[in-house]
């Protein structure tokens, strides 16, 4: 039984194939960069000891700042907000971006106090 509610966008979307060539392009570098972000940071936490030891304050870090990487290339691209204009991008994110920064200096503060008390009680 063949539905009849469904609309075929593809065929609605009225655009030249050059025009489509170019989307699936982005579409695909977007994957791209997403995997390779990706793959460097199972590698990171795979592989740390052997590569970086001893450094694991510094591989926290790189975990932190590629992770806000992603989530920001993801925002900027499945949300459109690559597209608007740099005070509308402001607007939205700085919010974000100063709660995220908070939160990370809250989490420091909170687990350097934690740190201290336990050498305390030890």
């Amino acid at each position: 039984m063949e539905r009849d509610d469904i609309i075929e966008y593809s065929l609605d979307a009225h655009h030249s194939e050059e025009a489509g060539r170019k989307i699936r392009r982005k579409i695909w570098m977007v994957t791209l960069f997403l995997a390779v972000v990706t793959a460097v940071e199972v590698a990171l936490g795979a592989y740390w000891k052997e590569w970086m030891p001893g450094s694991w304050h510094m591989v926290k870090w790189t975990f932190v700042v590629l992770t806000l990487v992603k989530a920001t290339y993801i925002v900027m691209t499945f949300m459109h907000l690559g597209d608007e204009r740099r005070n509308i991008r402001a607007i939205i994110l700085l919010p974000y971006a100063l709660f995220i920064l908070y939160l990370v200096f809250i989490a420091i503060f909170e687990s350097n106090y934690v740190h201290q008390m336990w050498l305390r009680f030890l």
